[in-house]
């Protein structure tokens, strides 16, 4: 009776399929499904969003078909692999929906519970009606949606009165299982970090787990799946619990390390076996303690004690009765599921050289050959019981930089492994002292710890120092984006700067994928935002200065999001905390103006670090251009919001935000602009862009504004850049946008003071705070070009009419002496690929479209006429359409596929 009732609900899906397809279906598939997400996640556990979004890309079977799109798709859901086989979505069956949607395709099946499990698989019907096949499957789990599913406590270790920290806790709980299950869980809240462990063996590759949050309000949970780790008979369920942000003075977490787990196991015929965190947990204390304040230059690093080390401490079979009870709180926080992806070890470092220092037997100093952010890993010999210190530098110069210094007591054998765990380092140069012999090579090796995003995007041209910038920029990027925010520098203050946000969010966006690691970051500003409306410099921790343009990241970074990622959710997510920040600036104005406000030193900056402004309060520049700055700053993002309600359908906001910015913008020319030299403020590069990009100046008097900034660019400062962290980004930004590359390539291609060449050619491995490295040597404030390689020099770019790169531009910049430059972006709806080679006058353009995307193409021309694609004329070829000729350029429109542009443009030969 089963295998009839199988055969006969195949046969009825057979017809269903055959319903489905349209025209007579005995075509191959041209389409097929890929990298399926969920909220941007590939296959997460434990989600706490209420309706989840799907998103897939699309691939052509043919490589070489062109024109592919999607005309409709089929959701399916169900609650376990073996429905979703006999293609039975219990959880969600869309049916067939006739849309060209593949990202952000939001819920709607039945109402989502804590623990479901949900699996998916997607179909679509291409242009013509014909079907793809079904996509692989994929899978998300609900997390605990309910403070009340945790039936579970909060534990930790009593913590001794007195100076300094308490070593890190160990907390285990042993019990009996019949046999392992069928599935089983864990999820596990942390103030601090935590390491999960199962009968003795590490749960998952995650390191310095959970993400940062408020933990003065939020704690995140991590779930995790348990089952390969159990066996029948005894188990034991370990933590080890990391202070790290328990630490930090303005959380308040006086009770240091706290945990709160659930574990459920599932015996497969609905009985289920829980466990909780609760005073029958134990407790003792593990051979590691943080080192270091854990604040503004005194993050520290960690004490390894080899000699206490207790081999199978997380064993089942370990006796325990010697430990402490577990110490139980009441935290009053709020509980989230993690939304990103978790740090993780991403790449292997080992030395270059270990070299004894001259003049001081005994102690070494070890070259990692390039500056990182992360874990390092050493073993050392010296005597029994001694104490070997290691230092991590990133000058040569120094021995140690922002106090960076762990200690290892060496064993009775007189060895140790020294690792970090619940810290890390940021830095080229390690110093080792108090070992008796010389480390090896083998016995040393660093690894980038970050936040476990995809690299989307790869780049190169013939420009040698462009390569290294390029590579610079993103490896900086990667150390500074560890635990789901960006922090201005690593080792210093590890604070999630607004400013800095603006500095790297381009840069970020269009390398690598970022849609969740930004989603998370904005739940972090929506949490320090004041009942006054005003915004703190940093989130999610607080304790830096800034000004308006700091504040601003939650209206910048939403939007770029948006632009990005084509997510309409962010900007919904976070518009009643951009109103309500534009409405305290309000409160801050006279007479139109917007005045200082703020702590006296930090609290209205403008631009910042500027060459030759480098130190304290002279770090900004004069109060009037400061003043100009922020103004134009406001009327910026006052029209941003704009269209921001326009795009959500609130046009009562959109025209009262419309008018307020017309009013601002009037106010501000005014009292700003100087008719005489035809400049604002002080002049400098900054003050005449930013105006221009923003559309402040009106469009006559643009012309002779913009000839300021080239003469400013090129005669002033011949060819520098002349800006700090925002004026940087602004400056490019609008160059970029004026299709000026000629005057980005200028400053980006010198070597001398002030310029990322001169960073490099001081022996610089990632990007300076400052122009001249007086202050941090890693650091957020100068990533902003990293976007211009491939939205500029290979010219891929977002098109705000159709956001996610449904449609995009593909403009290459033809400028200086590059004679090729080729990149890709893996875009949230499929791969982007264009490369440009000059031969003699000739043009060859390249560009790789993905399925159901279209492309904006301009071909560097002399005349439209006499381009070519794949060896005929361009407007002839199959899915090219000739949209108009502009100076230097033919234009085209293209669907997806492969296509090969040639061209002629006089004056080229020879470079």
């Amino acid at each position: 009776m089963r295998c009839l009732i199988v055969t006969l609900a195949l046969l009825s899906l057979g017809g269903l399929a055959r319903s489905e397809a349209g025209q007579g279906g005995d075509r191959e598939p041209a389409l097929r499904l890929t990298d399926l997400r969920c909220e941007y996640l590939e296959n997460p556990l434990g989600i706490d969003v209420a309706r989840p979004r799907l998103s897939w890309k699309l691939a052509a079977v043919d490589p070489g078909e062109r024109g592919l799109r999607q005309s409709a798709y089929r959701v399916l859901v169900a609650s376990s692999p073996a429905l979703l086989a006999l293609d039975e979505g219990d959880l969600w069956d869309s049916g067939r929906v006739g849309s060209s949607r593949s990202v952000h395709v939001e819920w709607e099946g039945v109402p989502l519970r804590s623990r479901m499990a949900c699996c998916w698989k997607v179909r679509a019907w291409d242009g013509d009606g014909e079907p793809s096949d079904w996509s692989e499957v994929a899978r998300w789990s609900m997390g605990l949606l309910d403070p009340s599913d945790w039936s579970a406590r909060w534990i930790g270790a009593a913590r001794p009165e007195g100076e300094g920290h308490a070593p890190d806790p160990w907390l285990r709980r042993s019990f009996e299982l019949s046999a392992p299950g069928a599935e089983a869980f864990a999820w596990v809240a942390s103030l601090g970090y935590h390491e999960l462990y199962v009968n003795g063996a590490k749960v998952g590759e995650s390191v310095l787990t959970p993400s940062i949050s408020d933990l003065s309000q939020r704690v995140r949970y991590a779930t995790y799946d348990i089952r390969e780790h159990l066996r029948p008979g005894r188990n034991a369920i370990a933590l080890w619990l990391g202070g790290g942000w328990a630490h930090f003075p303005t959380f308040g977490c006086e009770d240091g390390p706290l945990v709160m787990a659930r574990v459920e196991i599932g015996a497969g015929d609905g009985t289920i076996t829980s466990l909780v965190t609760d005073a029958d947990w134990k407790v003792r204390d593990s051979n590691r303690t943080l080192l270091g304040e854990w604040r503004f230059g005194r993050f520290g690093g960690e004490r390894v004690d080899a000699g206490a080390a207790l081999p199978g401490w997380a064993d089942p079979d370990l006796d325990d009765s010697a430990w402490a009870p577990a110490t139980l709180h009441e935290p009053e926080v709020r509980l989230s599921a993690e939304r990103i992806e978790p740090n993780v070890l991403v790449e292997a470092i080992r030395p270059r050289g270990i070299e004894e220092q001259e003049g001081e037997p005994g102690v070494w100093r070890i070259d990692m050959g390039r500056s990182f952010t992360g874990w390092t890993e050493i073993r050392l010999r010296g005597d029994p019981g001694a104490t070997a210190t290691l230092s991590f530098a990133e000058r040569e110069d120094q021995e140690c930089t922002y106090a960076q210094r762990s200690e290892l007591v060496l064993d009775g054998r007189g060895e140790g492994i020294f690792r970090h765990r619940f810290n890390y380092a940021t830095g080229r140069w390690i110093t080792v002292r108090g070992a008796v012999e010389e480390p090896r090579p083998e016995d040393v090796r660093g690894w980038l710890v970050r936040s476990g995003y995809r690299r989307a995007s790869s780049f190169a041209c013939s420009g040698p120092l462009l390569n290294r910038i390029h590579d610079a920029v993103l490896w900086t990027y990667q150390c500074l984006s560890l635990g789901g925010y960006v922090v201005d520098c690593p080792h210093r203050e590890r604070q999630g700067y607004g400013g800095d946000a603006h500095a790297t969010m381009e840069t970020a966006l269009s390398s690598f994928e970022q849609g969740a690691f930004h989603t998370k970051w904005m739940q972090d500003w929506r949490d320090v935002q004041g009942e006054d409306g005003n915004i703190p410099y940093t989130a999610p921790t607080y304790e830096g200065g800034g000004g308006p343009a700091w504040s601003g990241v939650c209206i910048a970074l939403p939007w770029e999001v948006w632009l990005a990622c084509g997510d309409t959710r962010i900007l919904e997510e976070n518009y009643g905390m951009m109103g309500r920040w534009l409405a305290f600036l309000e409160t801050r104005c006279e007479d139109g103006i917007l005045r200082r406000y703020g702590h006296e030193n930090w609290g209205f900056l403008g631009d910042w670090v500027p060459p030759g402004r480098q130190q304290g309060r002279d770090g900004r520049v004069d109060e009037r251009s400061t003043l100009f700055f922020n103004n134009c700053y406001r009327f910026w993002t006052v029209r941003r919001m704009a269209r921001i309600a326009e795009l959500l359908g609130r046009a009562e906001d959109a025209a009262r935000y419309g008018e307020q910015a017309e009013a601002i913008r009037r106010i501000v020319h005014e009292e700003f602009y100087d008719p005489e030299t035809a400049t604002y403020a002080n002049g400098e590069q900054p003050y005449l862009a930013f105006p221009l990009l923003a559309g402040l100046t009106p469009p006559e008097l643009v012309p002779a504004v913009m000839a300021e900034l080239e003469r400013e660019i090129l005669v002033e400062k011949s060819g520098h850049v002349d800006s700090g962290i925002h004026g940087t980004y602004f400056l490019l930004k609008h160059l970029a946008e004026a299709g000026r590359h000629d005057l980005i390539h200028e400053m980006v291609s010198k070597t001398d003071y002030p310029s990322w060449g001169h960073m490099l050619e001081q022996g610089a491995t990632t990007i300076w705070e400052q122009w001249d490295g007086v202050h941090s040597l890693c650091h957020s404030s100068f990533l902003s070009v990293g976007a211009w390689f491939t939205r500029g020099v290979v010219g891929i770019r977002p098109d705000p009419l159709h956001p996610g790169y449904e449609h995009f531009f593909v403009a290459p910049a033809l400028v200086g002496d590059l004679s090729w430059a080729k990149a890709s972006f893996d875009s949230i709806r499929g791969p982007i690929a264009s490369s440009w080679e000059v031969r003699g006058d000739a043009v060859i353009l390249k560009v790789e479209v993905p399925p159901n995307t279209r492309a904006t193409v301009s071909v560097p021309a002399d005349d439209a006429g006499g381009v070519t694609e794949g060896g005929g004329p361009a407007g002839e070829a199959e899915g090219v359409r000739f949209l108009r000729a502009e100076a230097g350029a033919a234009v085209y429109e293209v669907g997806s596929g492969s296509y090969a542009f040639a061209s002629e443009v006089s004056g080229l030969r020879g470079r």
